[in-house]
């Protein structure tokens, strides 16, 4: 009688489950289009390519009326995505006021994975990387006299609906996970303060760099995915899989950085295996609080930006920051070099990034850093 309950609760539940999965199924696919690709997969490549230029473009000149051109403001999504296009123009206009740089360029790298849709409807699943080109305000080459240029890669997964409407192309709809979207306001950071003390510094020597850390460097550049160089295949190292949908994979792939390339040996509280890896491998908190409490690392400073921003050009490559929010670490990054002023640059998984100046995307008064030393 026993087993007869439990099966009928199972079937039930089972049941239930099916009829919400259909459902869900339903809401989710009722305005995608049908698959029906009426030969215009080229025309539609060429639209997303000239759509992602003309938004750098307009975010590198700050001109808001040109992003809204691109959007349709009549529907829902469009508009949100539009709006939060807005939020990401002004977060780097605010930042780079405070780094006291200029952008010169930004640069579209686009692969996509596919195209569905048809008559004027088309649904692209594509990645997308970016390079920011960055120029100091201060600063001259001793010989040429010519600005020095520095840049970063960010690699970036979309979902997009484009609608073509009398020959006029828009986005409908669009997601994509945001490099920017943890810090979208400096209004309480003193920029002027900042600005003044980084314009100051100067480049770093890293030429006597162990090659352990040298090592780690080289495994972070090559596993960054869509943020890495074409010929790496914007791909992520499969032995140690994506942790991405399950919450973030930033960790693991610091974890990787530290073992594959720093040669640190796995024990049992930091080890990865067939079955998987450990909290302290795969968890933000858990890799700072081991590589802390176990004594491979040691903590320069922490706090806030302005606590922490001069201890930060303390840092070498091959040290990560830890990025704390209320109170718990949700992200790690890797350091891997530093700009033409000795601002430290980082890698990273999640949103993918190479050779990004640590704090972007995550300064404000509400993220708290922890700059860590680690022991090789």
């Amino acid at each position: 009688m026993f087993i007869v309950i439990k099966r009928s609760k199972f079937i039930i539940f089972l049941s239930i489950l099916l009829i919400l999965a259909f459902l869900s199924f339903i809401l989710f696919f009722k305005n995608t289009p049908v698959i029906n690709l009426d030969n215009n997969q080229e025309e539609v490549r060429t639209k997303v390519e000239e759509i992602f230029r003309l938004r750098n473009l307009s975010i590198l000149t700050n001109d808001e009326k040109a992003i809204g051109n691109i959007y349709d403001l009549k529907t829902k999504y469009g508009t949100w995505a539009y709006e939060h296009e807005i939020k990401k123009l002004k977060y780097l206009h605010n930042w780079s006021e405070k780094q006291g740089v200029k952008f010169i360029s930004i640069n579209p790298k686009i692969v996509i994975r596919s195209i569905k849709g048809g008559n004027g409807i088309y649904n692209i699943n594509l990645m997308c990387s970016t390079e920011y080109v960055y120029v100091y305000e201060n600063e001259k080459s001793e010989i040429s006299q010519t600005e020095e240029i520095n840049s970063f890669r960010i690699g970036t997964s979309h979902s997009l609906r484009l609608n073509n409407k009398d020959e006029k192309w828009f986005i409908t709809k669009e997601w994509y996970t945001d490099p920017f979207a943890d810090s979208l306001n400096l209004d309480n950071i003193k920029a002027n303060d900042i600005k003044e003390y980084i314009l100051s510094q100067t480049s770093r020597d890293f030429s006597n760099l162990n090659n352990r850390r040298i090592s780690a460097v080289e495994y972070a550049d090559q596993y960054c995915g869509t943020a890495a160089e074409e010929k790496y295949g914007y791909k992520y190292n499969k032995k140690y899989g994506d942790y991405n949908p399950l919450g973030g994979d930033c960790a693991n792939f610091a974890s990787q950085i530290l073992f594959e390339g720093g040669k640190f040996k796995k024990t049992g509280a930091w080890n990865f295996n067939k079955t998987g890896g450990t909290k302290a491998w795969l968890n933000a908190q858990g890799f700072k609080d081991y590589m802390v409490g176990s004594g491979r690392a040691s903590v320069i400073a922490k706090g806030n930006y302005n606590q922490v921003y001069k201890a930060s050009y303390k840092l070498q490559p091959g040290d990560f920051v830890a990025y704390e929010k209320k109170g718990r670490i949700t992200h790690i990054s890797v350091v891997t070099g530093a700009d033409s002023k000795g601002y430290s640059l980082v890698n990273c998984h999640n949103t993918d990034r190479y050779r990004v100046p640590w704090d972007l995307g995550w300064s404000d008064k509400n993220i708290k850093f922890w700059l860590v030393r680690v022991h090789y």
